[in-house]
């Protein structure tokens, strides 16, 4: 009898683990095939992320994320993210080619002096002579390149201000785009090309180490040579910065040959003049002593704001010399505006008469916001729209 109840209890530890094994090996079958199949079906479909619309474009640019990141080890890493260089919109030739063609580059900024972008070619509304003009062109400018000219005065009297401006237009070239393409001149008695147009900005950072202060003020001569050279940069936004801290004595040209040359080739001119533009009196300099020193602390802040309002551009004006943080906070700013601004393009009716036409821009959706561009074009006049040699 116990012989039968031990073989009994066998019989059933062995009924029990022969059960256990077959649970087992249903469950690892089970779990091969449900692995088998997954790994025999390909990924879902990637999420798209959708970003706001930038240059040029009425709807967004899309992200394509996968929608389950990468294994690698035991650490989960989303795989790196390579920035797409953006593609620069231009008119196409045909456009371009219409007489009568012509763009402004238009500014919108708020109450608060924020500027406005994101905003659509629907937003705005042009005006020629006063009459309503369709746009035929638009585009937004977050990514868009410049060509920019830098003028710096280095006359006697910037003698203190040289190494705060060579810091703060150091800064300005680091703040553009990487394609921005730059020259600089400096400029006293004759302006002076130290470095031609190129996309190298460290280039032109390292010329800014030679400059030095002495003689006069050829102010308008070094305009009209920057008008002239910018005109040969590869991109149709262009635009000069010029730093100075006095008034021309020493130029052939005249205020009015700037403003005509200005208005006719669509260059934003920004200026920054140190100084005060009330100081009265007059100064003799003898090589890098400037005797004078009302004079010396005068500058024509009334030649650059013309300058600046022609072209649409701004003037800043730092009064207390010195102020090394207010010009850095000028350059940072010209630099900025740069990226937040809008390219209009339109035909000029009646183009085969030539002529200067007024520009007006609204933007009704935002009636409380500020609209700047320049005053008027030249049609027919001799400006350029260069652009990148992929254009169409």
């Amino acid at each position: 009898m116990k012989f039968d109840v031990r073989l009994s209890i066998q019989n059933s530890g062995g009924a029990l683990a022969i059960a256990a094994a077959l649970v087992i090996g249903i469950v690892i079958t089970t779990v091969g095939a449900a692995w088998a199949q997954q790994s025999s079906v390909l990924p879902p479909p990637p999420q798209s992320l959708v970003l706001p619309g930038n240059q040029g474009g009425t709807g967004g640019s899309t992200l394509e994320l996968p929608s389950t990141p990468r294994q690698e080890g035991s650490s989960l890493n989303l795989p790196p993210q390579i920035p797409q260089q953006q593609e620069l919109t231009v008119p196409t030739r045909e456009l371009r080619n219409q007489p009568g063609y012509e763009q402004v580059t238009v500014t919108v900024s708020d109450p608060r002096g924020t500027y406005v972008t994101g905003l659509q070619k629907d937003d705005f509304k042009l005006y020629l002579d006063n009459n309503p003009s369709p746009i035929q062109f638009f585009r937004q400018d977050t990514n868009t390149p410049v060509s920019i000219g830098i003028l710096v005065d280095t006359s006697g009297s910037m003698v203190p201000k040289i190494p705060q401006a060579r810091v703060a237009i150091m800064q300005f070239l680091r703040d553009l785009n990487q394609r921005d393409e730059v020259f600089l001149f400096a400029f006293s008695d004759r302006p002076y090309l130290l470095q031609p147009l190129t996309e190298d900005h460290q280039l032109v950072i390292d010329r800014l180490g030679i400059l030095r202060a002495n003689g006069e003020t050829a102010l308008f001569d070094t305009i009209l040579r920057g008008l002239e050279m910018v005109q040969h940069g590869r991109y149709d936004k262009k635009a000069l910065l010029v730093v100075t801290d006095g008034m021309d004595n020493q130029s052939r040209a005249t205020v009015q040959d700037v403003v005509d040359q200005a208005r006719s080739m669509g260059v934003l001119i920004y200026s920054i003049g140190i100084g005060d533009p009330n100081a009265s009196g007059r100064s003799l300099a003898l090589g890098p002593f400037v005797f004078g020193a009302s004079d010396v602390e005068r500058v024509d802040a009334q030649t650059l704001h013309t300058l600046s309002t022609e072209t649409g551009a701004k003037t800043y004006i730092i009064r207390q010399v010195g102020d090394g943080e207010a010009l850095r906070a000028a350059c940072e700013q010209i630099s900025m505006e740069l990226r937040e601004q809008y390219t209009i393009g339109f035909v000029a009716p009646d183009a085969s008469a030539g002529g200067y036409r007024s520009v007006h821009v609204e933007v009704p959706t935002h009636t409380d916001d500020s609209v700047r561009v320049r005053k008027g074009v030249e049609v027919g006049g001799s400006r350029s729209y260069a652009s990148d040699p992929s254009a169409p």
